[in-house]
């Protein structure tokens, strides 16, 4: 065999890439024969081979990255550059809720804003408790992080724990929060952009927790070190990204609403 002459990790040949297209372009098909309603079992299909794309992929990066050799530090930083050009990616999706949210705040039909029969939520009850916890949230996640910088294997672990309950316990209040709200989905333009960017946002605090809870039982079974946590490094920071979002989230449309 040939002496690699470069610094990069060139993959083996992998099926996932191929399945996880053909997977998620079955899930559209699958949602619009559901939109239409003709049949759902394409969409439960197509969202369960994704899902089971999507594992086999992640495990065999785990596995790639637990392969010494493989994510040298010229790969780690080929892999944060993704990381972040991800996030901003994301940060566009939110950008777009926010302009549709603004223009029909800005510019009511009718000149009243919230519309006439939208009665909001009381921005300092279980929103602004979902705020304290987001933001306790990102000091776990933080406290996990400096933890394992400084070898403390224990204390990642509490922080990594402790950041996904407190992530469990959002979601739940924002789904007790969405089942007592007075107004519905199609109840007009304040209701289709708030559940919109919250529950978009809720979403990514899903993601955000599962991302958290599998790097928790990485970190059990010792798989990262002080200078080799790429996965973690890009949960903590999927993380903050996703705190920040519901500190403009809260001032706009809980408090701004």
């Amino acid at each position: 065999m040939a002496h690699q002459k470069h610094p990069y990790h060139l993959v083996d040949p992998s099926p996932w890439p191929l399945l996880s297209s053909l997977a998620a372009g079955g899930l559209a098909v699958g949602a619009l024969l559901f939109f239409k309603g003709l049949t759902s079992h394409g969409l439960w299909v197509g969202l369960l081979s994704l899902l089971v794309c999507m594992y086999g992929w992640w495990r065999s990066v785990v596995k790639e990255a637990n392969t010494p050799g493989t994510h040298n530090p010229v790969v780690q930083t080929g892999l944060r550059y993704g990381v972040v050009l991800f996030i901003a990616s994301e940060v566009m999706f939110f950008v777009a809720f926010f302009w549709a949210y603004f223009n029909a705040r800005l510019f009511p039909v009718g000149g009243v804003w919230p519309p006439q029969g939208i009665v909001p939520l009381d921005p300092m009850s279980l929103p602004f408790l979902n705020t304290l916890i987001l933001l306790l949230s990102g000091t776990t996640v933080t406290w996990a992080h400096h933890a394992l910088l400084h070898g403390d294997r224990q204390g990642l672990r509490q922080g990594l724990l402790y950041t996904v309950l407190l992530g469990t316990l959002f979601l739940g209040l924002q789904a007790y929060e969405y089942s007592h709200a007075t107004f519905g989905f199609r109840d007009g333009i304040y209701a289709s952009t708030f559940y919109m960017a919250t529950g978009f946002h809720g979403f990514h605090v899903l993601i955000g927790t599962l991302f958290l809870l599998v790097c928790y039982l990485r970190a059990r079974s010792g798989q990262f070190t002080e200078k080799h946590h790429v996965g973690f490094e890009a949960a903590a920071w999927y993380w903050h990204f996703v705190d920040v979002v519901w500190l403009f989230l809260f001032a706009s449309v809980y408090l701004g609403g």
